[in-house]
């Protein structure tokens, strides 16, 4: 069934705003998924703050093309879906890559990451990444562990004068008990 001028110029402007909403798109070939397959996906996808939708080949290129992407030979050939990332890139990948792997009719075609083309074997290395907050945490953790260096150094001091007050208290009360 042919779709109209109008709904093709609608899915353009769909796919726009999902570029500009993307910190990533990984994109998959899917022949031989079933709905219940697609379904997973999409739900992998919004677990971790994206989107996963089969798109039209050449709507999606056009799309791409007005964007300002460039488009690699192949990325729009054959069955194309593609996860959207509107939170965490490292999460879509992975979920993509981890899909991949367990269900042998999806294929990892390529992607983006902020504008620029990413090959099959860079989205598994972004797939190898930690997750956004365990990022988070060692970030942080790298942050304040110079901090709780100085706290303890700066505190030191004021222990060992303790420690040796208490050795005098308790000289002293064992030199009146005894």
């Amino acid at each position: 069934m042919a779709i109209s001028e109008k709904r093709k110029q609608e899915l353009v402007a769909e796919y726009q705003e999902w570029l500009n909403k993307s910190r990533a798109i990984i994109l998959v070939e899917y022949v031989g998924l079933t709905m219940k397959d697609i379904d997973s996906l999409r739900g992998k996808a919004r677990e971790v703050g994206g989107e996963f939708h089969v798109i039209k080949n050449t709507l999606a290129h056009l799309a791409f093309e007005q964007a300002g992407f460039p488009i690699p030979q192949g990325y729009f050939e054959g069955s194309t879906a593609a996860g959207f990332a509107f939170e965490d890139a490292p999460g879509m990948a992975k979920a993509m890559a981890d899909f991949s792997k367990s269900v042998e009719s999806l294929k990892i075609k390529g992607g983006y990451l902020e504008h620029q083309p990413m090959s099959i074997r860079q989205v598994i290395a972004l797939a190898d990444l930690p997750p956004l907050p365990i990022m988070r945490a060692q970030l942080l953790a790298t942050l304040i562990a110079p901090a709780s260096k100085v706290a303890r150094i700066l505190a030191e001091p004021a222990r060992q004068v303790a420690a040796i007050l208490q050795a005098y208290t308790e000289k002293d009360a064992a030199a009146l008990a005894g």
